[in-house]
């Protein structure tokens, strides 16, 4: 973790603008001249974080099969519900009708369990004669069953119940039956789900795993698909630095690529930190279209456990970079500019810059030095 101590704040800036106004610029024949004023503000760390989506995931395989569409490579915008990628369903679907077919024949058997159910409740074979019509069959009737029944033979009620309690097991049977093949279809249907992949919100394909035909795994993944409309920024900062820090914060924070300062807000601040490296996670909203996922940003985070620090301030227009050195023209003894090396600090609102070493107030600089400008070399203060 990249760490820069800087001393000057945004408050710091508006102060110094609110007296430049009242101090005036030197003519010269050089250019105009700027008095270095003294400011004063609370120390802040520069700390080093990673921008990402405000939503990201990592859409995988959960079964088995062969990718037979893929909706398009990295870039590709989709809006929420937009298929993404799909997996050959020929075998499940083949196994859901199989399981349809059984649901017809179970719900075959309960109708027809339901009328040998109704013909025994109402016509009860129990109590039917053997055989036989005219006088036989009433004399069978009349005389013999109630004679088996009273010598013990046997007992119609039993029977009756008996055939009764055996048409419901089968009535019962065939219910199951039916839910049995109804939860079977419902288990393909959840596989057929997660046969496809959908995009969960409106976003982009930022990286793809996989290609048609590519045959899959459960597990293995398929691409990552992130909301990049909105970014944050992520960063571990000190525990000590923790304390300053609280939800809705408005702080600076500098892009690596263009070195643009942009306002950033404290957006969530995890609640334990890390044991081994004592760092707390902070996520930091960022303003939109300013940069990229994966992109390098520095943080510029209070530090309330050092001393406030004095630090001059100078007009960004009068800094001159020898190859990588800046420097600024100082008013000689004798009037003339000098060129002379500072340490340059962080940048700050209406075009002003911090400088650590190098300068101190009071002393005179060309705002904006004319290109082709020759001096003498002059010593860097000592400011410490």
């Amino acid at each position: 973790m990249e760490i820069q101590v800087h001393a000057v704040t945004l408050a710091i800036a508006l102060s110094v603008a609110a007296v430049l106004p009242q101090q005036g610029l030197a003519q010269s024949e050089n250019g105009d001249y700027f008095v270095v004023q003294q400011a004063r503000g609370t120390s802040t760390v520069s700390l080093g974080g990673t921008v990402m989506p405000y939503k990201e995931v990592t859409l995988s395989a959960q079964l088995p099969g062969r990718v037979r569409h893929l909706a398009g490579i990295e870039g590709d915008t989709f809006e929420k519900g937009t298929l993404l990628v799909a997996l050959d369903d020929s075998e499940l679907l083949a196994t859901r009708n199989a399981a349809l077919a059984q649901l017809a024949n179970a719900d075959a058997q309960l109708r027809a369990a339901g009328v040998q159910y109704n013909r025994e409740l109402w016509s009860p074979q129990s109590q039917q004669a053997m055989g036989g019509m005219g006088l036989p069959n009433l004399f069978d009737q009349m005389f013999t069953r109630p004679m088996e029944g009273f010598s013990g033979n046997r007992n119609q009620t039993v029977e009756r119940r008996a055939d009764l309690y055996s048409s419901g097991v089968q009535i019962t049977q065939a219910q199951n039956a039916i839910l049995s093949a109804q939860s079977q279809i419902q288990a393909i249907d959840a596989k057929l789900r997660d046969a496809i992949s959908l995009a969960p919100f409106d976003g982009v394909i930022l990286k793809k795993f996989v290609e048609v035909g590519d045959t899959m795994q459960p597990g293995q993944p398929l691409l990552v698909y992130a909301d990049v409309e909105y970014l944050q920024i992520m960063v571990d900062v000190p525990a000590r630095l923790r304390p300053g820090l609280y939800e809705q914060m408005m702080l600076r924070a500098e892009l690596d690529v263009t070195g643009q300062v942009v306002p950033v807000r404290v957006a969530q601040i995890f609640p334990t930190a890390d044991s081994q490296r004592h760092t707390v996670k902070v996520k930091f909203d960022l303003p939109q279209g300013v940069s990229a996922p994966g992109m390098y940003v520095k943080v510029r985070v209070p530090d309330h456990t050092a001393p406030a620090r004095n630090h001059p301030v100078i007009p960004a227009s009068s800094i001159r970079y020898n190859g990588s050195l800046p420097g600024v023209y100082v008013e000689g003894q004798n009037g003339r500019p000098e060129l002379r090396l500072i340490r340059a600090g962080e940048s700050l609102d209406n075009g002003f810059v911090s400088v650590l070493s190098g300068l101190t107030a009071g002393e005179r600089i060309l705002r904006d030095p004319a290109s082709g400008l020759a001096s003498g070399w002059t010593r860097p203060v000592d400011q410490r």
